[in-house]
């Protein structure tokens, strides 16, 4: 081997190099993007039986049974978020009846027994306070610039969202509509020798995903049923409405039940403004809680094991860590999508590099 042929090879290995970096830059870039293709595809799987009932029950053209799904499904969302209304209505209404002065004194009544528990005196911990300048360490701190950022980060947000609203929609119609759409977008980057295969590969991530989102919805209404349970026990009003929404974070792993149980135990509090503290709001939080501790170790112990094993074909260690580290790197969105992309990466790596030792091991259960 002389010096030019490893002087090539260098170059090329380089040039690989730089082409992987460059294209994992570029899907950074477009995050956006990518997350606004993964919802459509997965709305455009839950409309599909829908779409292919349409047209082969009730002989509507492809493009009028495209429009009736989307329509269906667009009225499906409008009602969920109809169901926060009167939970919104009810929390301002508690708000706007807080007697301020009470709560005071039964948050200081709170503390003062907490420290009482722990063994220390009201004198100490204001001592300790005063000398670590804490009131002068927040004063300096405070800013209130935050207001107009606020506001901006706001009028962002609504426009972010308005325009991956439409995005979604936009690229879900024309997934409805051409069911090989996506297919065939992808057919265009691979040689003619290997269409077969992602055609195969594509057949089978549809089944999978299709499996994986049914349990999704199977976790989700365990937890809904749960919740909605300790809630009605509990005697917190809205109840079906605020376990819904604390389900439905559950969306998002890991992060997600922490959102949940803050916003449940949150509007489990809220709701019983007026009443004592100690004896009826802190007792429903407890019972609340207790509750969610429930869902989770149902949800952690059985659901999850039970998804993952069934539909994806990956032990629940695994899929942590992939969650993990696309959480890292893309965020929530990341963590969101983390285990319907994997899924996806490993049936191809399983059809293209079958041979392929590592991607043996890995794609064994597949």
């Amino acid at each position: 081997m002389n010096s030019k042929t490893i002087a090539n090879g260098i170059i090329r290995a380089v040039a690989i190099l730089a082409a992987v970096v460059l294209t994992a830059y570029f899907f950074y870039k477009i995050q956006s993007v990518l997350a606004y293709l993964a919802i459509a595809a997965v709305i455009a799987l839950l409309g599909r039986p829908i779409v292919l009932f349409l047209r082969r029950r009730l002989k509507f053209p492809n493009t009028l049974a495209v429009v009736v799904t989307m329509i269906f499904m667009l009225a499906i969302f409008l009602g969920i978020l109809s169901l926060f209304i009167p939970l919104i209505s009810e929390q301002s209404k508690n708000l706007s009846l807080l007697d301020i002065d009470e709560l005071k004194s039964n948050l200081n009544t709170l503390y003062l027994q907490g420290l009482e528990y722990f063994g220390a005196s009201k004198g100490s911990v204001d001592n300790l306070i005063e000398d670590a300048h804490v009131e002068e360490n927040v004063l300096k701190g405070l800013d209130l610039g935050f207001i107009p950022n606020f506001l901006n980060s706001l009028v962002n947000a609504l426009s972010s969202f308005s325009i991956g609203l439409f995005s979604v929609l936009f690229i879900s119609f024309f997934f409805l509509k051409d069911s090989n759409l996506f297919q065939n977008g992808m057919l265009t980057f691979v040689p003619d020798d290997k269409e077969s295969k992602l055609v195969k590969s594509i057949d089978k991530i549809n089944g999978l995903l299709s499996r994986y989102f049914a349990g999704i919805l199977l976790q989700l209404f365990i937890l809904f049923v749960i919740y909605t349970i300790a809630l009605l026990i509990v005697g917190v009003e809205n109840a079906i409405v605020i376990a819904f929404l604390c389900a439905l974070f559950n969306i998002i792993p890991y992060v997600g039940p922490i959102i949940g149980g803050v916003i449940m135990i949150t509007l489990t509090m809220t709701g019983s403004l007026g009443e004592d503290f100690s004896t009826v709001i802190l007792p429903k939080a407890f019972y609340v809680l207790i509750g969610l501790t429930i869902g989770q170790l149902v949800d952690n112990f059985f659901s999850q094991p039970f998804i993952f094993s069934t539909s994806v074909k990956s032990h629940p260690l695994e899929i942590f860590l992939v969650i993990i580290i696309a959480g890292l790197l893309f965020g929530v969105v990341g963590m969101v999508v983390a285990v319907p992309g994997y899924t996806a990466i490993k049936v191809i790596l399983k059809e293209f590099l079958a041979e392929n030792p590592f991607v043996k091991k890995l794609t064994k259960n597949l």
